[in-house]
């Protein structure tokens, strides 16, 4: 698994637009899965079980945008693209629950909705740090020549 994550990293690095037409999709995906009705009727008894799906959700797009910054501005410090990411977030997800409370059959403007989306890009934008650099260094090798 490291071995495929390290490649897609590796890929992403050279090409840093595919990051960000990636998180493209993720807003656009996002946009029509807003528009539309709430989950299915039969979910399981999960408490906060929508928290936990808009933490997972802003997980991944926050991990998406820290990544095209990450490698397209490459002088960028660690602690300014964790900000950065995560008021990304934090602004997409104030966009969301404002768009919610015109879609019929949703409550929308919910504080609740917009921690989760917040806290989720916050842990998204740190994740993809530590992944990127764990992919980024050296393989240390099992033999070492003389």
């Amino acid at each position: 698994m490291i071995r495929l994550t390290r490649r897609f990293i590796h890929f992403g690095k050279k090409r840093p637009i595919f990051w960000i037409l990636a998180w493209a999709s993720w807003f656009i995906t996002l946009w029509i899965l807003s528009s539309g009705n709430p989950a299915p009727e039969k979910t399981p008894d999960i408490p906060h079980l929508d928290k936990i799906v808009h933490f997972g959700y802003f997980f991944g797009g926050a991990g998406l945008f820290c990544a095209w910054l990450t490698h397209h501005f490459q002088n960028l410090s660690s602690r300014t693209c964790v900000l950065i990411s995560t008021l990304m977030g934090a602004i997409v997800g104030i966009i969301d629950e404002y768009h919610q409370s015109f879609t019929p059959g949703r409550s929308g403007n919910d504080l609740g909705d917009w921690i989760a989306d917040t806290s989720g890009a916050l842990v998204g934008a740190i994740t993809m740090l530590w992944v990127i650099k764990l992919t980024s260094t050296p393989k240390k090798s099992a033999h070492t020549s003389n």
